[in-house]
Parts: C-alpha cells; sequence; structure tokens
C-alpha cells in the first residue's frame, strides 16, 4: 500500500516537472526572442530591460538607481555600470534630483525612446504570436498544484 502511494506520489511529481520544464522553456524562448531583438538593433537586453523600468516608472515614484537596481533585480553597483555604459550609448541621461542633490535620477533620451518603441512594438508581435501557450503551460502548471493541494498533497 506505502508503495502505490510512493508510485502515485512520483508520477505526481514527474507530471509537474514535466510542466515546470514547459513552463521554463516558454520563458527563455521568449528572453531569446528578446536577446535577438536587442542585439538587432544595437542594444543589449539589459539595456533594453533598463529602458523599459526607466520609461515605466510609475507617478510617484522616482527613476532613482537604486528603483533600477531592484526593478532589474541587480545590485546597486551594477545598476550604476548598466546606467553608465547606457549614458555613453546615448539610451539614457542622469539629471539632477531636485528634492536631493546627493543623487541623480535616470531619464530616457530620445533615441532610447526611439529604439524602445521599435523593440516593444516586436516584443507585442511576439506575445502575441507565444503568449497564448506560455499561458496555456502556466495554467496548466497551476492547475496541477491547485488540485494536489485541493487533495491534501504536498506543498
Amino acid at each position: 500500500m506505502a508503495t502505490a502511494k510512493k508510485q502515485r506520489a512520483a508520477v505526481v511529481a514527474t507530471e509537474k516537472l514535466v510542466e515546470l520544464a514547459e513552463f521554463r522553456y516558454r520563458l527563455r524562448r521568449f528572453l531569446s526572442f528578446s536577446e535577438t531583438a536587442s542585439e538587432a538593433v544595437g542594444i543589449s537586453a539589459q539595456q533594453y530591460q533598463l529602458l523599459q523600468v526607466v520609461a515605466a516608472v510609475p507617478a510617484g515614484q522616482e527613476s532613482s538607481i537604486t528603483y533600477i537596481a531592484e526593478r532589474m533585480m541587480v545590485r546597486h553597483n551594477s545598476a550604476v555600470e548598466l546606467v553608465d555604459r547606457a549614458e555613453k550609448a546615448a539610451l539614457v541621461r542622469r539629471v539632477a534630483d531636485e528634492s536631493d542633490h546627493r543623487r541623480s535620477l535616470v531619464e530616457i533620451t530620445g533615441r532610447g525612446a526611439e529604439l524602445l518603441s521599435q523593440l516593444v512594438a516586436q516584443h507585442l508581435i511576439e506575445v502575441e504570436a507565444e503568449g497564448p501557450e506560455l499561458v496555456r503551460t502556466l495554467q496548466r502548471l497551476i492547475s496541477a498544484r491547485a488540485a494536489t493541494t485541493r487533495k491534501g498533497g504536498e506543498r
């Protein structure tokens, strides 16, 4: 009896593993597309991400290095280096923070906005094409997890 239960648990774990692997594959496909698209217009994938973060700062939030580091999930010094490189490429510029002159904020330049617009359009086309399968994969993964949880299974 215990063996049958272990076998069922192994089958469920394998099914979850397959769905999780498929989800990761779909995410990596999108990220790979993003890297290729960014490089095709002459910037790195991280520079594209930086442009997104700076352009999408919500009202009431400032585009400080700390904010950029948090949104990009990188260390502060890595964000500084990325902004330095993007500034040299004329994608962003630093401006003095009116309320705290010890720090600067990051703004997107006209060139950065132009490249961002181009890349966003390409990414939206890719999301339209590949997004439904990514969503289906995620839904299967969530459904499998919810079914296991409802049955009192493992967490």
